[in-house]
């Protein structure tokens, strides 16, 4: 049940500072009644006025804070419409998780020396985590055997970068009695040794087997939750980013996040709630939208799909590079997820669904279809989370429903997982151009961590669609910086209703905005990444640096 303290939730406060005058700026303002700016006024926390420094200045009170920036460029903050933010701690204490990404270990021999010296550190019986590996650039997944070699006296779990796989080493297998006798669960898969033995890598669904037999793991003290929390949100601030949508959150993380705003979030939050809880919700009388502009309840967080980097998601063809696979399927039958979907839609919510296979992606637009049908609501903006492998079918479907899609932009982490789906498909992955040509809603997101939350690399992304390899990766797909930047600030304000607060550098508007150091429009598009964000600001109020 939801707790009696999320019916407080609307107390959060929002955050404003004193009058701002900023001139001398190359300001893109997101905003396509006046594209392009030099001078902007805050008052109240809200933008009071954009334009020339002359007329600007004139509306300044005498007493106003001036900032000249010299010509640098200021961007809408950004926001990004899907991620999973998670305490961060120092590597020092002991609730730190080791990264087992291409930027911390480069081969199995690594992986297994980073999880030793957490091991170590780690008191016997206690759960030791790693998570973000790439099979890709380790040459594979790891397996049991590997996780054998840090320890046989703690229980191991590491996390594949899709989020979709999880690995552990045997004592987790024997303490969740998981056999070659253990049949694969709906909606999931063990990997198997010839003789049918678990090797220790779990697919999907197939994860949560294991969950009572970790389920103490390490326990982190409250407060030490929110000062990580804070942690992890002023890493976002520090790359321009000003909202978040954190998705499949528990009532423990309501909680969480509505201390930590009160802590002092750089950060907007909205809150896409699992679906586990959505009964709970409902029984409270909840729906999208209940909070203020610091911290709101936004969307249910549906599941109907599975991993396009874990190579999980159930396709109409097979993989290219393995005959007769095609995914795997999503544990619900179309007839129970339209009952559940139509029980969402009928209670008011948006309904933020998980799909990334044309097959899933039909399955979900189908559940939509059929619930507007049934009962129509005027712009309920559902949503598609990730929806990677569209077709223009599909595509139109979605224009037709008037559903927003959070497409990828994660090319150049994982570029190289995408090879597996062929050129063709490739070709209408992550489809921004064919689905801006086509007037679609999208949002921008970068699932972190399962690619970074740094907003100039995944605008990057969007308009260079390169991979860390060199290679392009459905390069028909390419966007302008300008269209990148509305999909990443305009898009994401759309998801949440709050397109008239935020989302543009607009007379009466929330004052974010990002100071960066060069125009993303005159450099290189795989040089965005290396823009610097230079500052911050929240509702007029710096939080970076």
């Amino acid at each position: 049940m939801i707790p009696l303290y999320l019916a407080t939730l609307c107390l959060a406060p929002s955050l404003f500072a004193a009058d701002l005058l900023v001139v001398n700026a190359n300001i893109l303002t997101a905003d396509r009644a006046k594209p392009r700016a030099e001078a902007l006024l805050v008052r109240d926390g809200r933008f009071a006025a954009v334009g020339v420094t002359a007329e600007v200045r004139g509306i300044a009170l005498p007493n106003v804070q001036v900032l000249d920036l010299e010509g640098k460029t200021v961007i809408p903050g950004i926001n990004d419409s899907h991620l999973h933010p998670r305490p961060v701690f120092p590597e020092s204490s002991p609730y730190f998780t080791p990264s087992l990404g291409p930027d911390a270990v480069a081969n199995i021999a690594e992986l297994i020396a980073a999880l030793k010296r957490k091991a170590e550190r780690t008191p016997k019986g206690q759960v030791v985590r790693g998570d973000r590996y790439q099979d890709t650039r380790l040459g594979r997944h790891p397996s049991r055997f590997d996780l054998d070699q840090v320890s046989a006296d703690h229980p191991i779990v590491i996390s594949h970068s899709s989020g979709h796989i999880s690995v552990v080493n045997t004592y987790v297998l024997r303490a969740a009695r998981i056999t070659k006798d253990t049949p694969d669960p709906p909606g999931g898969a063990l990997d198997r040794d010839p003789d049918g033995s678990p090797n220790g890598i779990l697919r999907e669904s197939a994860r949560r087997l294991i969950a009572k037999a970790i389920e103490a793991g390490n326990s982190v003290p409250y407060a030490e939750q929110v000062e990580g929390m804070l942690r992890c949100l002023r890493q976002y601030a520090a790359r321009g980013i000003t909202s978040v949508s954190a998705a499949g959150i528990s009532p423990a993380s309501v909680r969480l996040f509505q201390d930590v705003v009160k802590a002092g979030s750089p950060v907007r939050v909205g809150l896409m709630l699992s679906e586990a809880h959505f009964p709970a919700a409902a029984a409270l009388g909840l729906k999208s939208g209940f909070g203020n502009n610091m911290l709101r309840l936004t969307s249910i967080k549906a599941f109907h799909g599975n991993s396009l980097s874990g190579r999980t998601c159930w396709l109409s063809e097979e993989y290219s590079d393995r005959p007769g696979y095609f995914g795997i399927p999503p544990a619900r039958s179309q007839e129970d997820f339209d009952r559940a979907f139509q029980t969402m839609h009928d209670a008011g919510w948006q309904v933020a669904t998980h799909a990334n296979g044309d097959r899933e992606i039909d399955m979900v637009l189908t559940a939509i279809e059929r619930a507007q049908s049934k009962n129509p609501r005027p712009d309920p903006r559902h949503r598609i989370e990730h929806a990677s492998i569209m077709t223009i079918p599909l595509l139109e479907r979605a224009k037709r429903a008037g559903v927003i899609l959070v497409f990828h932009s994660y090319m150049w982490e994982h570029g190289d997982k995408l090879e597996a789906y062929g050129e063709r498909r490739l070709a209408l992955m992550h489809p921004h151009r064919a689905a801006l040509d086509l007037g679609i809603r999208l949002a921008g997101h970068s699932d972190s961590p399962v690619s970074a939350a740094d907003a100039m690399l995944r605008m990057q992304d969007m308009v260079a669609r390169q991979g860390y390899n060199g290679k392009k990766y459905g390069a028909n797909q390419a966007v302008s910086v300008e269209e990148a930047l509305e999909v990443f600030t305009q898009g994401g304000a759309w998801t949440t209703f709050e397109e008239n607060e935020k989302g543009s550098i607009t007379p009466g508007k929330l004052a974010d905005f990002v100071v960066l150091s060069r125009d993303p429009r005159r450099v290189a598009p795989t040089a965005i990444r290396e823009i610097a964000v230079e500052a911050t600001w929240l509702g007029g109020a710096k939080v970076f640096p």
